[in-house]
C-alpha cells in the first residue's frame, strides 16, 4: 500500500494556488503528496478505505464540506497526524472562549462584555456600556469575514437587534481600538503563525490590503513584540497555523483585536488586491511542509 506523506483535501477554486505552492514545497523537501478534490474524492475514499493507499498527515482545507468527512474520519480513527484538527479549530475559533483564555495568558485584548445567546437568555440583564465608549464593536463569537459584525454599535438596542441575526451564538461587545500611526501608516497588523514561526504583515482594516512588514521596519518601529504576542496566542489555541489581528495603540500597547482565524483566505495578492502577499504564501506553505517532514 503506497503511503503518502501528506494528504491535502480542498475544493475552493481560490485554493488552487495554495495547493500548487504545497506541491512545490513537497517536491523541494522530498515528500509525497495526495490531493483530494471533488474530482477524485470517490476514487480516493475508495482506495483509502480498501487499504490500497494511505497517508501520514492530513491538511484539511474542506472542513465545512461533508463530502470530505470520510477522509477526516479515517484520519482521526487511525490516529494520523492532523494539522489543525477540527475539534481544536472549533474551540479556538470561538471568540468568547478565546477572550477568556487569552486574558488568563496575559494577552492584551479590548475591553469586552460577553453576551449570552438569545435562545439561552432572550431578555438581557442590565449592562453597563459606558466602559465601551460612545461607539463599540459587536461581533458573534463564531464566524469570519466580517459576517454579523457591527462596527458602530452604540446602544442596548443595537445589541438586542444584533443577537437576532445569529440567535444561537454568544456575542462580544468590544471597545473600539484606535491604532496609532507609524510614519503615516495605520499600526494594524495581521500576523500569520505557522509551525513555530510568525510572519507579520501590515494590514489595513478598511481596505483589507496587506503589505509585508520588513525586518528593517520591525526594528525601526520596535515591533518584534508582534512575534511574542503571536507565539503566546499559539500556545493558548494549540493550532499549527492561523492568523491574528493586532493593533498598536498610542500608549504603545499591542492589543489583539481579532483572536484566532483558522479559515485563512489563501488568495494571492498577485491575483487579488486584498489577497495574501505571494511571498507570505510561500513561507506558509514551506512551513507547513517542513512541519510534515519533521513528523
Amino acid at each position: 500500500m503506497p503511503d503518502y506523506d501528506l494528504c491535502l483535501s480542498w475544493y475552493w477554486q481560490y485554493d488552487d494556488d495554495f495547493a500548487r505552492y504545497i506541491e512545490q514545497a513537497c517536491s523541494t523537501y522530498g515528500l509525497t503528496l495526495l490531493q483530494i478534490t471533488p474530482r477524485n474524492i470517490i476514487d480516493s475514499v475508495t482506495e483509502i478505505y480498501s487499504n490500497q493507499t494511505g497517508f501520514r498527515t492530513l491538511l484539511d482545507r474542506a472542513s465545512d464540506d461533508l463530502r470530505f468527512e470520510p477522509v477526516r474520519r479515517f484520519a482521526k480513527a487511525n490516529r494520523l497526524r492532523r494539522i489543525n484538527p477540527l475539534e481544536i479549530s472549533h474551540w479556538a475559533e470561538d471568540k468568547a472562549t478565546m477572550h477568556l483564555e487569552l486574558i488568563q495568558a496575559g494577552v492584551d485584548t479590548p475591553y469586552t462584555i460577553l453576551i449570552a445567546p438569545f435562545v439561552d437568555q432572550p431578555i438581557l440583564p442590565a449592562l453597563d456600556l459606558a466602559p465601551l465608549g460612545e461607539k463599540f464593536v459587536l461581533k458573534p463569537a463564531v464566524g469570519g469575514g466580517g459576517e454579523g459584525v457591527m462596527l458602530n454599535a452604540s446602544t442596548l438596542d443595537d445589541i438586542r437587534c444584533a443577537r437576532l441575526q445569529f440567535p444561537a451564538q454568544k456575542y462580544l461587545a468590544q471597545a473600539y481600538i484606535q491604532p496609532r500611526l507609524l510614519s503615516g501608516r495605520t499600526a494594524w497588523f495581521r500576523c500569520f503563525y505557522v509551525a513555530g514561526s510568525c510572519i507579520p504583515c501590515w494590514w489595513n482594516p478598511s481596505t483589507h490590503v496587506y503589505a509585508v512588514l520588513t525586518p528593517d521596519e520591525e526594528k525601526l518601529f520596535e515591533l518584534e513584540r508582534l512575534r511574542e504576542v503571536t507565539e503566546r496566542i499559539a500556545r493558548v489555541c494549540k493550532l499549527d497555523w492561523f492568523s491574528t489581528e493586532i493593533a498598536l495603540t498610542s500608549e504603545g500597547k499591542l492589543v489583539v483585536v481579532d483572536y484566532v482565524n483558522d479559515g485563512i483566505d489563501t488568495r494571492l495578492q498577485s491575483k487579488a488586491v486584498d489577497g495574501m502577499p505571494d511571498e507570505v504564501m510561500k513561507k506558509i506553505t514551506e512551513g507547513l511542509v517542513r512541519l510534515v517532514k519533521s513528523l
